[in-house]
């Protein structure tokens, strides 16, 4: 806020044992959203840059830094000025400017890789037409769903830099400004102004928004400005970020708790908009849970149109008091899904939004369970929604994989009859006349879709079971249940004997028993004795297996499919045999991604910190687990560290 702004530069003042009307000159920049990386200079040469520290820690992208025409391999000095906001001057003597002719002979600049908004929506278009490309030369389906796009321009910069492929940065449309400086074998300037001055005249790029002032007033209107502009800059930021210019006054100010006494980031609040919610919709998943989704009067808010927004669950309908009509403020921060802040019409008289409790595709009963908050149909399976949404699960990326049968096949092959249940998938070689004679399928696509189908007879039996959509059996869940015991066979055993237990134990114990609860853990941990394994998971097996048409499904799926014995492949490694915990906001991988890496490494993947947790990888917004890991001493490294530890194992 701007209270804090005033707040630092008088801690600043204070530290500094200045007068309170003394000025402070900083330097105003605007904090760029992308993967910060340092790159050092050995008389002006490229020679090593990491995506962290002093270019001495972190992960190595040398050869595909090397790929990114922003960034000189070597540095020159520019004989003219440079034109622009951020203006370069060549120093006269006494000018108070250190000389800039010659570059360290070591020199480590610091900044930001980033990709611009339109280079990040022109890469994702040219994956999807890459990948339907593909499609058409296989003769398979093509399904979008199936292709791996990014979800905002930082995460696609990140990815580019760190692919184990140069070449295939090389064709990513990175750039790189440079924000800042490390290691030097000495400063080509007294004020962090002068030195990036320099660092621009060498040929690095420097955000041209930079600027230098010395009141308060000067810095919250250059923050209003940006924040203003912020839509229409051509690169997502998320703040400005203020430094006390004066380089001795720096190194005075020190750090505290690894953070620069001279520094400040101003960050942008949530951009915001008002519109109409026209209507609300139910969509059905494929566990059955029914979302409400607001369709609105389309809005920009942050430079893109909005048109629809999660209303997440009956609760939050409530809580907001929203009905089809209203006025709603919504909110979009970064890359997160917009929501509803408030309802603005608040009209008492008007009656309030009643959330169905029947299924909209079925017709079946729609219930809440007892301390949940999400409605969810009762249907099952002869739930169109969730058949069509489960079967679309099952032959996904993290799945089955089943290539060539995406959604619209599905939806096809369903209404054709072709399709019910999993096993279904492979009997469609009985009706390859049947799909032959249908539009669009011609003898290649049918082929190649038969046998990608044919291919996975013998699935990862952890991939089987997650990909039967049970609730509370995730991926990570499905592999530390398979590690334990081995078969889908045994597992079906234990499911069925904690439904065993669950009965006698309550027709012997009432369930107002305070002690019902903690028996029923003990019993299941009895059957289960699973870390990370919870009782809701346990409980959730044990009633699939109960109810006859999931055991009738079963039993279908696995005459026409033979999965292994589960066995984990673990390679030797720095983190064998201990416990790794993953938290924050992982860039370049998803949560089960890193978790799969772990148990590949040999170490266990916890969900919690605790005396038995040896090693915690945390990315950005990593919150209560750092703090409990550094109270109890626990090893802390960021995301390169753990992507050096998973390269130094392959």
């Amino acid at each position: 806020s701007d209270e804090d702004i005033s707040e630092w530069l008088a801690r600043v003042r204070r530290f500094l044992n200045l007068a309170e009307n003394q000025p402070v000159a900083v330097t105003a920049e605007d904090k760029i959203d992308g993967l910060s990386c340092s790159l050092r200079y050995e008389k002006g040469e490229l020679v090593l840059a990491a995506t962290r520290g002093d270019g001495q820690v972190g992960e190595d992208v040398t050869a595909n830094v090397r790929m990114i025409a922003d960034i000189p391999q070597l540095l020159t000095v520019s004989p003219e000025p440079v034109e622009g906001r951020f203006s370069i001057r060549r120093p006269s003597t006494g000018s108070g400017l250190a000389d800039i002719s010659e570059i360290p002979d070591l020199f480590e600049i610091r900044g930001e890789v980033y990709m611009a908004k339109s280079d990040f929506d022109g890469l994702n278009q040219r994956l999807m037409d890459e990948g339907r490309a593909d499609a058409k030369e296989k003769g398979v389906d093509f399904d979008p769903d199936k292709i791996r796009q990014f979800a905002n321009p930082r995460n696609a910069a990140a990815g580019s830099l760190r692919q184990k492929d140069a070449n295939i940065t090389a064709k990513r449309p990175l750039k790189f400004w440079a924000h800042g400086w490390g290691v030097a074998s000495n400063l080509p300037g007294k004020t962090a102004f002068e030195v990036m001055q320099a660092i621009k005249s060498w040929g690095v790029p420097v955000s041209p928004l930079v600027q230098r002032f010395e009141t308060l007033d000067e810095m919250l209107a250059h923050y209003r400005h940006i924040e203003a502009e912020r839509a229409d800059l051509p690169y997502d930021i998320d703040g400005v970020v203020y430094k006390v210019d004066r380089l001795d006054w720096q190194q005075r100010l020190g750090f505290v708790a690894k953070a620069p006494r001279w520094a400040l980031a101003h960050k942008f609040p949530a951009e915001q908009a008002q519109t109409t919610l026209e209507s609300i919709d139910i969509q059905v998943g494929r566990t059955g849970k029914l979302t409400p989704v607001g369709r609105l009067k389309p809005v920009t808010v942050g430079g893109v149109v909005v048109s629809n927004v999660t209303l997440h669950n009956r609760d939050e309908i409530m809580r907001l008091g929203v009905r089809p009509g209203d006025r709603v403020l919504i909110q979009r921060a970064g890359d997160v899904i917009p929501q509803v802040v408030e309802n603005l019409t608040r009209d008492k008289k008007r009656e309030a939004y009643i959330f169905p409790d029947h299924c909209p595709e079925c017709g079946s009963e729609a219930v809440a369970e007892e301390g949940e908050v999400d409605v969810r149909c009762t249907g099952g399976l002869i739930c169109p929604a969730q058949r069509f949404q489960r079967l679309v699960h099952f032959v996904s990326r993290v799945a089955l994989d089943i290539d060539g049968l995406g959604e619209k096949s599905i939806a096809e092959f369903i209404d054709a009859g072709l399709l019910e249940s999993p096993a279904d998938i492979f009997r469609l070689h009985r009706h390859r006349e049947d799909i032959l004679a249908r539009e669009g399928w011609q003898e290649k696509s049918v082929g190649n879709l038969l046998a990608a189908v044919e291919k996975k007879r013998s699935p990862d039996a952890a991939r089987l079971l997650f990909g039967l959509g049970i609730r509370q059996i995730g991926a990570v869940t499905a592999r530390d249940l398979l590690k334990e015991v081995k078969t889908l066979d045994a597992l079906r055993d234990k499911a069925e004997a904690i439904e065993m237990f669950r009965q006698s134990a309550a027709q012997e114990v009432d369930e107002s028993d305070n002690h019902f609860k903690q028996r029923q853990i003990e019993g299941v941990r009895a059957i289960l004795p699973i870390d990370g394994v919870s009782l809701a998971a346990g409980y959730a097996l044990a009633d699939f297996f109960h109810e006859p048409h999931n055991r009738a499904v079963w039993d279908d799926l696995l005459s026409e499919v033979s999965p292994p014995d589960y066995i984990v492949e673990t390679r030797d490694s720095a983190v064998a045999g201990k416990t790794v915990v993953f938290t924050g906001k992982l860039e370049t991988m998803s949560r089960d991604e890193a978790k799969a890496q772990a148990e590949a490494l040999g170490a266990k993947a916890s969900g919690s910190v605790s005396a038995k947790t040896d090693l915690l990888v945390a990315g950005p917004g990593a919150g209560s687990k750092m703090k409990k890991a550094e109270e109890l001493g626990i090893e802390v490294i960021d995301e390169a560290a753990w992507a050096e530890i998973v390269k130094a194992a392959d």
